[in-house]
Protein backbone atom coordinates (compact mmCIF):
# COMPACT_ATOMS: atom_id res chain seq x y z
CA UNK A 1 0.00 0.00 0.00
CA UNK A 2 1.35 3.37 -1.35
CA UNK A 3 1.67 6.47 2.06
CA UNK A 4 1.55 9.62 1.34
CA UNK A 5 4.18 10.50 3.46
CA UNK A 6 7.26 8.44 2.09
CA UNK A 7 6.89 5.19 4.29
CA UNK A 8 8.46 2.30 2.76
CA UNK A 9 5.65 -0.04 1.22
CA UNK A 10 5.97 -2.95 -1.10
CA UNK A 11 4.37 -2.95 -5.26
CA UNK A 12 3.92 -6.36 -6.85
CA UNK A 13 3.64 -6.66 -10.68
CA UNK A 14 4.73 -9.20 -12.76
CA UNK A 15 6.61 -11.55 -11.18
CA UNK A 16 8.73 -8.55 -9.49
CA UNK A 17 8.89 -7.15 -5.71
CA UNK A 18 9.62 -3.66 -5.64
CA UNK A 19 10.80 -1.63 -2.40
CA UNK A 20 9.09 2.18 -2.52
CA UNK A 21 9.25 5.48 -0.65
CA UNK A 22 7.17 8.02 -2.45
CA UNK A 23 5.69 8.48 -5.96
CA UNK A 24 7.67 6.01 -8.19
CA UNK A 25 11.23 6.53 -6.75
CA UNK A 26 12.34 2.92 -6.38
CA UNK A 27 14.55 1.52 -3.38
CA UNK A 28 14.59 -2.36 -4.21
CA UNK A 29 13.98 -4.52 -6.80
CA UNK A 30 13.87 -8.24 -6.67
CA UNK A 31 12.45 -11.28 -9.40
CA UNK A 32 10.23 -13.55 -6.84
CA UNK A 33 11.24 -16.65 -8.93
CA UNK A 34 15.11 -15.39 -8.56
CA UNK A 35 15.52 -13.92 -4.84
CA UNK A 36 19.50 -14.04 -5.36
CA UNK A 37 20.13 -11.93 -8.77
CA UNK A 38 20.89 -8.71 -8.36
CA UNK A 39 18.27 -7.21 -10.68
CA UNK A 40 19.32 -3.67 -10.68
CA UNK A 41 22.47 -2.51 -12.54
CA UNK A 42 24.44 -0.42 -9.98
CA UNK A 43 23.90 -3.22 -7.37
CA UNK A 44 26.19 -5.01 -9.25
CA UNK A 45 28.55 -2.51 -10.22
CA UNK A 46 28.82 -2.09 -6.07
CA UNK A 47 29.63 -5.41 -5.71
CA UNK A 48 32.81 -5.13 -8.26
CA UNK A 49 34.60 -3.85 -5.29
CA UNK A 50 35.36 -7.77 -4.61
CA UNK A 51 38.21 -6.78 -7.61
CA UNK A 52 40.06 -5.25 -4.34
CA UNK A 53 38.62 -7.31 -1.20
CA UNK A 54 38.00 -10.86 -2.69
CA UNK A 55 37.97 -12.39 0.28
CA UNK A 56 36.35 -10.11 2.75
CA UNK A 57 36.09 -12.00 6.78
CA UNK A 58 33.61 -9.40 7.38
CA UNK A 59 30.91 -6.92 4.85
CA UNK A 60 29.20 -4.19 6.60
CA UNK A 61 26.01 -2.79 4.53
CA UNK A 62 24.76 0.23 5.45
CA UNK A 63 20.92 0.82 4.31
CA UNK A 64 19.27 -2.64 4.16
CA UNK A 65 16.58 -1.81 1.69
CA UNK A 66 14.90 -5.14 0.12
CA UNK A 67 18.39 -6.84 1.03
CA UNK A 68 19.99 -7.57 -2.69
CA UNK A 69 23.60 -7.40 -1.76
CA UNK A 70 22.96 -9.18 1.24
CA UNK A 71 21.55 -11.73 -0.07
CA UNK A 72 23.56 -11.92 -2.66
CA UNK A 73 26.89 -12.03 -0.43
CA UNK A 74 25.13 -14.36 1.97
CA UNK A 75 24.86 -16.36 -0.78
CA UNK A 76 27.86 -16.53 -2.70
CA UNK A 77 30.19 -15.56 0.04
CA UNK A 78 29.85 -18.45 2.35
CA UNK A 79 33.50 -17.86 4.46
CA UNK A 80 31.53 -13.80 4.85
CA UNK A 81 29.90 -12.48 8.13
CA UNK A 82 27.85 -9.41 7.05
CA UNK A 83 26.44 -6.63 9.20
CA UNK A 84 22.81 -4.65 7.92
CA UNK A 85 22.83 -1.27 9.62
CA UNK A 86 19.30 0.37 8.72
CA UNK A 87 17.97 3.16 10.01
CA UNK A 88 14.33 3.00 9.02
CA UNK A 89 12.34 0.13 11.03
CA UNK A 90 9.53 0.23 8.28
CA UNK A 91 12.15 -1.27 5.97
CA UNK A 92 13.44 -3.29 8.38
CA UNK A 93 10.04 -4.78 9.08
CA UNK A 94 9.39 -5.65 5.34
CA UNK A 95 12.45 -8.13 5.36
CA UNK A 96 10.55 -11.07 4.89
CA UNK A 97 8.86 -9.68 1.96
CA UNK A 98 12.59 -9.55 -0.31
CA UNK A 99 13.37 -12.87 1.52
CA UNK A 100 16.03 -11.56 3.50
CA UNK A 101 18.05 -13.87 5.91
CA UNK A 102 17.08 -14.28 9.52
CA UNK A 103 19.37 -13.11 12.17
CA UNK A 104 21.92 -15.65 13.30
CA UNK A 105 26.07 -16.97 12.67
CA UNK A 106 26.42 -15.09 9.88
CA UNK A 107 24.29 -12.72 9.47
CA UNK A 108 22.53 -9.63 11.25
CA UNK A 109 20.46 -6.81 10.27
CA UNK A 110 19.79 -3.89 13.11
CA UNK A 111 18.09 -1.14 13.61
CA UNK A 112 20.44 2.29 13.98
CA UNK A 113 21.93 5.21 12.36
CA UNK A 114 25.13 4.24 10.64
CA UNK A 115 26.74 7.61 11.28
CA UNK A 116 26.86 6.44 14.83
CA UNK A 117 27.53 2.98 14.61
CA UNK A 118 30.20 2.85 12.33
CA UNK A 119 32.16 5.05 15.10
CA UNK A 120 32.52 2.21 17.57
CA UNK A 121 33.83 -0.67 14.54
CA UNK A 122 36.74 0.48 14.26
CA UNK A 123 39.10 -2.04 11.52
CA UNK A 124 35.69 -4.33 12.17
CA UNK A 125 35.18 -4.69 7.89
CA UNK A 126 36.71 -5.62 5.06
CA UNK A 127 33.94 -4.64 3.20
CA UNK A 128 31.37 -1.79 3.30
CA UNK A 129 28.31 -1.38 1.04
CA UNK A 130 26.59 2.23 1.48
CA UNK A 131 23.37 2.33 -0.12
CA UNK A 132 21.50 4.44 2.27
CA UNK A 133 18.81 6.47 1.28
CA UNK A 134 15.38 7.98 2.46
CA UNK A 135 12.40 9.80 1.16
CA UNK A 136 14.38 12.72 0.44
CA UNK A 137 17.69 11.33 -0.60
CA UNK A 138 20.78 10.57 1.19
CA UNK A 139 20.66 11.31 4.74
CA UNK A 140 23.10 14.41 5.76
CA UNK A 141 24.74 12.21 8.25
CA UNK A 142 26.36 10.44 5.45
CA UNK A 143 27.78 13.02 3.09
CA UNK A 144 30.03 14.53 6.03
CA UNK A 145 33.97 14.38 6.34
CA UNK A 146 33.57 13.07 9.60
CA UNK A 147 32.09 10.12 8.46
CA UNK A 148 33.79 9.28 5.48
CA UNK A 149 36.83 9.66 7.71
CA UNK A 150 34.67 6.97 10.18
CA UNK A 151 34.31 4.86 6.68
CA UNK A 152 38.07 4.54 6.73
CA UNK A 153 38.65 3.53 10.52
CA UNK A 154 35.96 1.02 10.40
CA UNK A 155 37.95 -0.38 7.23
CA UNK A 156 40.77 -2.90 7.60
CA UNK A 157 44.46 -2.44 6.28
CA UNK A 158 42.90 -3.53 2.91
CA UNK A 159 39.77 -2.61 2.92
CA UNK A 160 37.60 -1.14 0.12
CA UNK A 161 34.04 1.09 0.42
CA UNK A 162 31.68 1.32 -2.46
CA UNK A 163 29.21 4.16 -2.47
CA UNK A 164 26.10 4.42 -4.69
CA UNK A 165 25.47 7.88 -5.77
CA UNK A 166 22.21 8.78 -6.88
CA UNK A 167 20.54 12.14 -7.78
CA UNK A 168 23.29 13.99 -5.52
CA UNK A 169 26.07 16.56 -6.03
CA UNK A 170 28.32 14.26 -7.00
CA UNK A 171 31.67 16.48 -6.64
CA UNK A 172 30.90 17.61 -3.43
CA UNK A 173 30.30 14.15 -2.00
CA UNK A 174 33.44 13.01 -3.67
CA UNK A 175 36.19 15.85 -2.49
CA UNK A 176 34.78 14.55 1.13
CA UNK A 177 35.94 11.10 -0.07
CA UNK A 178 38.83 11.97 -1.05
CA UNK A 179 39.94 13.33 1.49
CA UNK A 180 39.68 11.09 3.47
CA UNK A 181 40.86 8.37 1.88
CA UNK A 182 43.79 10.41 0.55
CA UNK A 183 42.87 10.27 -3.19
CA UNK A 184 42.09 6.78 -3.16
CA UNK A 185 38.94 7.15 -5.00
CA UNK A 186 37.23 5.80 -8.28
CA UNK A 187 33.88 6.59 -9.89
CA UNK A 188 31.77 4.36 -12.48
CA UNK A 189 29.06 6.19 -13.53
CA UNK A 190 25.75 3.91 -15.08
CA UNK A 191 24.88 4.18 -18.40
CA UNK A 192 21.59 2.84 -18.23
CA UNK A 193 20.90 4.63 -14.93
CA UNK A 194 21.20 7.89 -12.87
CA UNK A 195 23.75 6.21 -10.43
CA UNK A 196 27.49 6.59 -10.13
CA UNK A 197 28.94 4.13 -8.10
CA UNK A 198 32.00 5.68 -6.02
CA UNK A 199 35.25 2.98 -4.93
CA UNK A 200 37.58 4.02 -2.42
CA UNK A 201 40.16 1.82 -0.59
CA UNK A 202 42.53 1.31 2.07
CA UNK A 203 44.98 -1.03 0.57
CA UNK A 204 46.91 -1.43 -2.38
CA UNK A 205 45.20 -1.36 -5.79
CA UNK A 206 47.64 -2.63 -7.98
CA UNK A 207 47.54 -5.73 -10.15
CA UNK A 208 44.10 -6.68 -9.50
CA UNK A 209 43.17 -9.71 -11.32
CA UNK A 210 39.25 -9.94 -12.32
CA UNK A 211 39.48 -14.01 -13.06
CA UNK A 212 41.52 -14.42 -9.83
CA UNK A 213 38.67 -12.39 -7.70
CA UNK A 214 35.88 -14.65 -8.99
CA UNK A 215 37.45 -17.80 -9.35
CA UNK A 216 35.36 -20.86 -7.09
CA UNK A 217 32.52 -18.40 -7.30
CA UNK A 218 29.35 -20.26 -9.01
CA UNK A 219 28.67 -19.08 -13.23
CA UNK A 220 25.70 -17.19 -12.20
CA UNK A 221 27.84 -14.75 -9.70
CA UNK A 222 30.52 -14.62 -12.02
CA UNK A 223 28.19 -13.71 -14.73
CA UNK A 224 26.59 -10.82 -12.71
CA UNK A 225 29.96 -9.26 -11.56
CA UNK A 226 32.07 -10.46 -14.03
CA UNK A 227 31.15 -6.77 -16.19
CA UNK A 228 31.48 -4.27 -13.31
CA UNK A 229 34.59 -5.93 -12.03
CA UNK A 230 36.26 -4.96 -15.65
CA UNK A 231 35.16 -1.86 -15.91
CA UNK A 232 36.42 -1.20 -12.34
CA UNK A 233 39.76 -2.56 -13.88
CA UNK A 234 39.98 -0.66 -16.58
CA UNK A 235 39.34 2.20 -14.90
CA UNK A 236 42.29 1.93 -11.90
CA UNK A 237 44.54 1.09 -15.56
CA UNK A 238 43.17 4.37 -16.27
CA UNK A 239 44.74 5.87 -12.98
CA UNK A 240 47.90 3.96 -13.29
CA UNK A 241 46.85 1.66 -10.61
Amino acid sequence: MKHADGRPYVRRQRGLRSLQFKGEVTQSRMWTLFPHLLQVDYTRTMLAALLLQPRPQCIGIVGLGGGSQAKFCFRYLPQSRIEAIEADAGVLALRDEFRIPRDGGRFRATHGDAAQVLKSRCGAFDLILLDAYDAHGIPQALTTREFFADCRAALGANGVVAINLYDTQTDKYLRKLRGAFAGNVVVLDEAKQENAVAFAWTGDAERRDVAAALQGMPWLARRQLGPGMRRLRAALQAQGL
